[in-house]
């Protein structure tokens, strides 16, 4: 129950004694005093809230969200987890980005859905008020944490790599550092670590060993899955430092991962293939649509056409940094609108709101 102050009652004899105008004022007072408390009460105390971060009351978690799992506990990852990774200070998710952790949550749940971002605070147990943390807090499987980069890379080749203070004033050095953190992460942990801009449609996880040719005979990283401590990881970490250049653009992305492959097959090419378990998947796997052709996923396409082309996909990479600036039609037929409606519903009912 609310205690009202002992200034109000003094103000309450006082106003009593004045014009009836006067009893607006003190109603008025006792309201907003009554909204503040009961407002206070309900954000601070952690027993009212749901989830350990609270939810904005702008997203309901009434959509089509799995229920309540078993999810794997503890205070590190294991094998299975699938990882997102945000290496800037951003803390404002775009569609895409939520979009994609939903379309992980969904697919994998059983799976920890682990998003790593460097602009969170460590040892902050609130989230930034923003309506893609609120909606993501609703998935059971969905955990948001801070990125420590020392700790990640603490224990490989990397660490010293990340030290070097003058490798953070190289033109592409937050490029470089998701490319350090991916390899890092399937070495320490395993799992599946996607790119912040792919749409997942199936469950990735007998994807094991496993990344993807974007074509042009090159592998690209926005797609790994590793068993923990794996060789080709190690290898990769190794390449990583010795042959680094962060002046040229994927130096340490694809173009490592296809320098390693091809000395672990001892291949001149790349191909399709596996080789020493590690497979090398055809592009349709997670990379159906070429980098070359990303304005198609904003053509409109029937349901039909849109089978057909999925039908050998497990994921689907969206080129945003060629992407980011083009005006989606929601609702649309457009083939990125359709997916954003079938594998990201609540993400899409936020589009449509907004």
């Amino acid at each position: 129950m609310l205690r009202i102050p002992s200034c109000l009652l003094k103000l309450t004899r006082v106003v009593l004694s004045h014009k009836p105008w006067a009893l607006f004022i003190l109603l008025f007072i006792f309201v907003s005093f009554a909204y503040v408390k009961l407002y206070w009460d309900i954000w601070e105390d952690p027993k009212s809230r749901g989830h350990p971060y609270g939810l904005s009351a702008e997203i309901s978690c009434a959509h089509d969200v799995p229920s309540s799992l078993d999810i794997a506990g503890g205070p590190s990852p294991s094998p299975g987890n699938v990882f997102f990774v945000e290496t800037s200070e951003q803390t404002t998710p775009s569609y895409l980005f939520s979009c994609s952790v939903e379309s992980a949550a969904r697919t994998h749940p059983g799976s920890r859905v682990v998003v790593l971002m460097k602009g969170l605070a460590k040892g902050n147990t609130s989230l930034p008020k923003h309506w893609a943390f609120s909606l993501l807090s609703c998935f059971p499987n969905v955990e948001i944490q801070p990125l420590d980069l020392t700790e990640l890379f603490s224990g490989t080749p990397l660490k010293r790599w990340y030290l070097q203070p003058q490798r953070h004033q190289e033109p592409y050095f937050l490029h470089v550092l998701s490319d350090a953190c991916r390899i890092a992460l399937m070495w320490k942990f395993g799992g599946i670590y996607l790119d912040t801009d792919f749409i997942v449609l199936k469950n990735l996880q007998n994807l094991t060993n496993a990344l993807g040719i974007q074509g042009d005979e090159v592998l690209n990283g926005a797609f790994l899955s590793f068993k923990p401590k794996h060789e080709f990881m190690e290898l990769c970490m190794q390449d990583f430092v010795q042959n680094y250049n962060g002046w040229v653009w994927g130096h340490q992305g694809p173009e490592l991962l296809t320098r390693v492959f091809k000395k672990w097959c001892s291949l001149g090419t790349i191909k399709s293939m596996s080789c020493k378990g590690v497979s090398a998947l055809a592009p349709e796997a997670v990379y159906p649509i070429p980098w070359q052709d990303w304005k198609k996923l904003y053509e409109a396409v029937s349901a039909l056409e849109l089978h057909k082309l999925l039908k050998n996909t497990y994921a689907v990479h969206i080129w945003n940094k060629l992407s980011h600036g083009t005006k989606l039609e929601i609702p649309s037929q457009a083939l990125l609108a359709q997916l954003y409606s079938q594998f990201c519903p609540a993400t899409y009912a936020k589009m449509k709101q907004d």
